[in-house]
């Protein structure tokens, strides 16, 4: 059902990382209020869907890819309105395994630079292609997905949360550089989520390590921590975003929106 309320009738977005998780909600959120949505992601056949959207594989991390995606962009709806830079990875590593038990989860180099490229510098490469784009029309928005991590730190996971605060940055300066143009940049910063596909064995196993207990002891009573008593679903991030991305947040930019439920350091 469209939501005539949000008015993205139109409107033509790109979703990075949008074929699963959080960009997958994101996507069906924007489609449902009437954009044409551009998926991109690495693992995805190049082609329409049958909700309207379209699939085009896309390294963001490789600047060719990301021009290629954008122009294909431009090509089939005539204009790029809003960007969600989504695509993101997350190995748990810590900075030094102190107990030499799990040497594989001590932050390495390979580790550092894989989760830099897709979080940092893709939004950078995807962010400046549509910028461009962007600016020629005089209007647009960019949405960066970032994370509480981002703003508190995160145990064990000290260079994710470092390419998120990165993300933060980026949205304050990119706002500041682009507001003349008519071009909204803004932030999400999810906190607890639903499972999403990157929670996988192999993420648990690791993020338990570096957090000093078992897996099955990442499970939280989250009314001790969050206010609102639950972890967040994927479609409420897909609402925030779709309300970020109309003209009824036109003033909003240079900012990031929390959507943890009340959680913080307090």
């Amino acid at each position: 059902m469209n939501n005539s309320w949000l008015d993205l009738e139109g409107k033509v977005a790109i979703v990075t990382g949008g074929a699963s998780g959080i960009g997958l909600q994101i996507k069906e959120g924007l489609v449902n209020s009437g954009a044409k949505v551009v998926v991109s992601d690495l693992n995805v056949e190049e082609g329409q869907q049958a909700d309207g959207s379209y699939f085009v594989k896309c390294d963001v991390t490789n600047k060719v890819s990301v021009d290629n995606m954008v122009a294909k962009t431009v090509e089939l709806f005539g204009s790029v309105d809003i960007l969600v830079n989504n695509a993101g990875v997350n190995l748990p590593r810590l900075l030094v395994d102190v107990q030499g038990e799990k040497p594989e989860y001590e932050l390495s180099e390979k580790d550092f630079d894989f989760m830099v490229a897709v979080n940092q510098k893709g939004p950078y490469l995807c962010a400046q292609a549509s910028a461009r784009e962007m600016v020629k029309q005089n209007k647009g928005v960019i949405i960066n997905i970032a994370s509480e991590a981002g703003q508190e730190g995160s145990a064990g996971q000290s260079c994710y949360s470092a390419t998120k605060g990165a993300v933060i940055s980026f949205t304050r300066a990119w706002a500041k550089e682009l507001g003349k143009y008519n071009i909204r940049v803004i932030s999400v910063a999810p906190g607890i989520m639903e499972t999403t596909e990157m929670r996988t064995g192999a993420y648990n196993e690791a993020l338990a390590y570096t957090r000093g207990v078992t897996v099955d002891g990442l499970a939280s009573d989250y009314s001790k921590s969050i206010p609102l008593g639950r972890e967040g679903k994927l479609k409420e991030i897909g609402d925030l975003v779709s309300y970020l991305a109309s003209h009824r947040s036109s003033y909003i930019t240079g900012t990031t929106v929390n959507i943890s439920g009340g959680k913080s350091r307090g």
